[in-house]
């Protein structure tokens, strides 16, 4: 009886393959990658075709020698690893390694664990692509010929153990221009006016003011009510004019679902509802993929592949869904024809959208058997894919304009008339906190007639200010990377972790703010690297890439082009890149304990104030700057004790100081690292809370108490330990 070897990558992946196959086949797991660049050395021969110098990853000895050992004794060999450009750079690696010249070595793709789709993909299983193999090859020569040589330059000229990277320090730089927006900000004032009116009695309804002299306000400077005294100076105009409806327009509208997932809008809309990170959403969807044991049925791959940019549907799926939906929604749910939707005009399309392998496998009917994430992410793609398929929601709209004087109002309301795919799945904004939105919330104006005058009831004028852009969460940014074409959907969990990683970004609040150590490295790399640090130049160099997995130019040309013009300015940043750990910049501060000057060093939290005796004087002090750019020396904090004790450890808490106030902390720091917020004394009103509030401080200074923080939260930037 002959024998097949099928090579995945991981061991749970095995399991659930070898459930469906039964003994006729073997099924190993080579553990992700066997080879790799080295460690310690560039591994690219820079000057005989960018040959790259592969070596056995450590520990990986003993799983190749397991995986040699079984190709012996198999007739055939199929090679698993996941369906994308690693995955295929992992097969290539393995075919070259184990040693099976004499036996048919075939690559097998599966999109999704399901027996049938298993047992399809084995039958149509294909050669090796080598276009997908050198594209993946050509990006990780990039990566390496970047972060092995920038690296080593930010390491003598900034700190030990920085990184650059050809994506990463992108993102960077998108995070510190975003920041650098913010504070460049100018806040504009601008008032609105709401009209109570209502038409031969009640119900009253609400009307913005929207037209001066023909003119339609908006919150720009020259175009807006800007102060106060104008708002009440046309508030004091409008009570002597009479308004009187102008026009009323009633519409049907339709809003249709949102397409299946892709991996970015998987990462984004996990962020937003269920918090997420990309890792953790990543994380989770491999494994629901990989197969989750489910009762009886052992092992059962619940989701599709999860690295894809394709919104597309394959027609069995399509079918089973539709008939999902007529049987438990009922036909009005149904559309006439499946709902079709376009991929991105730069989307690979290899493999399928998100979405579960068998739709009759409910959220509840699984949820004895996932853990609470990973039935929240599984929730999240089975509703998504559904509700993807169903009728488009029905809404009867009207807008109504309404005239006083020279003083033009509207008002628009809206009734929701069919719920459709709303009944099931709406999608997050960024701007709702991850929430939902109402389905059920309707604005209901009254019946108006053209013509006819509405009785004034309240003139409302409030006041604005024009607000900054905001700082990027993990879901905005992923948006903007995907929208620059900067990475690949499977790249971008990997980037924010990075950074994060790298200390050069803090994730605080939910929100990206970048460290002093990321700005100045972006400001280093900006000046003596634009090319590489620029989003076109990234997002072309990622359309290279797809052009050699197409086929259509050759990885050696992609790195010639590339390496030249890199080495010119690598060169000169060696030579003209300031070294910031070397420089000392003198200040008018003395130091308290020998007399001597202050200066500015750079050290691994950002600026502070040395004494320029070391290492004779080592006094040291923190420092900020005020409205004029002077140097103000900060007073080293004095531990305050709060009576309490540190719940890890019995030692005393003490007050500190945070960016956003006050908060406690134990006193046997770094030992123990426990903080929590202060408590306020004073119970959440909300019904059914009842919690104590804690105290915190506005960015403008202001005191107010908030519902309690996770206690243990990280310490957020700025902080003084």
């Amino acid at each position: 009886m002959s024998k097949s070897l099928i090579i995945v990558e991981s061991p749970a992946k095995a399991r659930t393959l070898q459930r469906y196959l039964g003994k006729s086949f073997t099924v190993k797991a080579s553990v992700g990658h066997i080879r790799d660049l080295p460690e310690k050395t560039l591994g690219v021969d820079v000057e005989h075709d960018f040959q790259p110098k592969y070596v056995t990853i450590r520990g990986k000895s003993k799983i190749i020698s397991e995986l040699k050992s079984a190709a012996q004794k198999a007739d055939e060999i199929f090679l698993a690893p996941d369906p994308d450009r690693e995955g295929e750079a992992i097969a290539w690696h393995i075919a070259t390694t184990i040693d099976a010249a004499d036996k048919p070595v075939k690559r097998v793709l599966f999109h999704e664990l399901t027996k049938k789709a298993i047992l399809a993909a084995i039958e149509n299983a294909t050669e090796i692509d080598l276009n997908k193999f050198e594209a993946q090859q050509a990006r990780r020569i990039l990566d390496r010929l970047v972060g092995y040589q920038i690296s080593p330059l930010l390491w003598d000229k900034v700190r030990r153990g920085l990184s650059a990277g050809r994506v990463q320090s992108v993102a960077v730089r998108m995070v510190c221009e975003r920041e650098q927006e913010i504070h460049d900000f100018i806040e504009v004032e601008y008032w609105s006016i709401t009209a109570a009116l209502q038409q031969d009695g009640p119900p009253s309804f609400l009307a913005q003011l929207e037209q001066v002299d023909g003119r339609k306000l908006t919150n720009k400077k020259d175009n807006c009510i800007g102060d106060e005294a104008q708002a009440r100076a046309i508030v004091a105009e409008l009570r002597d004019c009479p308004f009187v409806v102008d026009k009323v327009s009633k519409k049907k509208t339709r809003r249709n679902p949102s397409p299946p997932f892709i991996t970015s809008s998987l990462q984004i809309e996990a962020n937003r509802k269920l918090r997420f990170s990309a890792k953790k959403t990543m994380m989770l969807a491999q494994r629901l993929y990989e197969g989750i044991a489910i009762g009886p049925d052992g092992p059962t791959g619940l989701i599709t592949y999860m690295r894809t940019d394709s919104t597309r549907i394959n027609d069995e799926a399509l079918g089973q869904v539709r008939d999902y939906i007529a049987a438990t929604y009922g036909g009005q749910f149904l559309p006439a024809k499946a709902n079709i939707y376009r991929a991105k005009k730069s989307a690979q399309d290899a493999h399928e959208a998100i979405r579960p392998t068998d739709v009759t496998k409910t959220p509840e009917s699984v949820a004895p058997f996932l853990e609470k994430d990973m039935l929240s992410l599984y929730t999240l793609v089975w509703k998504r894919f559904v509700a993807c398929q169903m009728a488009p929601a029905i809404y009867d709209q009207t807008s109504v304009s309404i005239q006083a004087g020279r003083f033009g109002f509207k008002a628009v309301g809206s009734i929701i008339r069919f719920l459709g795919f709303m009944s099931l799945y709406v999608e997050a904004g960024d701007d709702n906190h991850g929430q939902q939105a109402d389905p059920d919330k309707d604005v209901i104006l009254p019946d108006l007639r053209e013509g006819k005058a509405v009785e004034l009831l309240q003139l409302e004028p409030k006041q604005h200010f024009t607000q900054p852009p905001p700082r990027y969460t993990e879901a905005t940014l992923v948006k903007a990377l995907e929208e620059n074409g900067v990475g690949r959907p499977s790249t971008y969990a990997a980037i924010l972790s990075t950074i994060q990683e790298k200390e050069y970004v803090q994730l605080e609040q939910r929100k990206f703010f970048p460290t002093d150590l990321g700005k100045l490295v972006n400001e280093l790399l900006v000046r003596h690297f634009p090319a590489i640090m620029n989003t076109e130049f990234t997002a072309s160099m990622e359309q290279n890439l797809d052009r050699v997995e197409e086929g259509a130019v050759a990885w050696l040309r992609i790195l010639q082009e590339f390496y030249g013009p890199f080495r010119q300015a690598l060169d000169l940043a060696k030579e003209e890149m300031k070294s910031v750990k070397r420089t000392a910049v003198p200040t008018d501060v003395k130091c308290k304990l020998c007399g001597g000057v202050m200066v500015i060093k750079w050290g691994r939290n950002g600026e502070f104030l040395a004494c320029e005796n070391y290492p004779a004087c080592k006094n040291t002090q923190d420092f900020t700057k005020d409205e004029a750019g002077h140097i103000v020396p900060l007073e080293k904090e004095e531990l305050v004790a709060s009576g309490e004790t540190c719940e890890k450890c019995g030692q005393p808490l003490v007050y500190k100081n945070g960016r956003y106030g006050r908060f406690l902390a134990c006193s046997g720091y770094p030992k123990c690292k426990h903080i929590q917020a202060e408590k306020s004394g004073v119970h959440c009103p909300q019904q059914g809370c009842g919690g104590e509030l804690i105290k915190k401080i506005s960015k403008k200074g202001k005191v107010f108490t908030a519902a309690a923080i996770t206690p243990n939260a990280p310490l957020p930037s700025g902080t003084n330990r």
